[in-house]
């Protein structure tokens, strides 16, 4: 449950690109442990697979020529 006047977190899908996460969040590895994230500012994701810094984009989604433009409820 968010604490009061805590922001709501976010998870905004990028045409082509990655998860932009903004919001209080921990980002926790398949061993439970904790990534080291910057401060308040927001987070991207890769959802292409090609990342270098998995599971951080660097970009390689554009070389990659991901393609990927959900909707919701589509």
């Amino acid at each position: 449950m968010p604490r009061v006047n805590e922001p709501p977190v976010e998870i905004k899908v990028r045409d082509n690109g990655p998860y932009k996460v903004t919001g209080p969040v921990r980002l926790i590895d398949a061993e439970g442990n904790a990534f080291d994230l910057p401060g308040d500012g927001p987070i991207v994701l890769c959802r292409c697979g090609q990342s270098q810094t998995k599971p951080f984009c660097d970009a390689s989604h554009k070389a990659a020529g991901f393609d990927a433009c959900q909707r919701a409820g589509q």
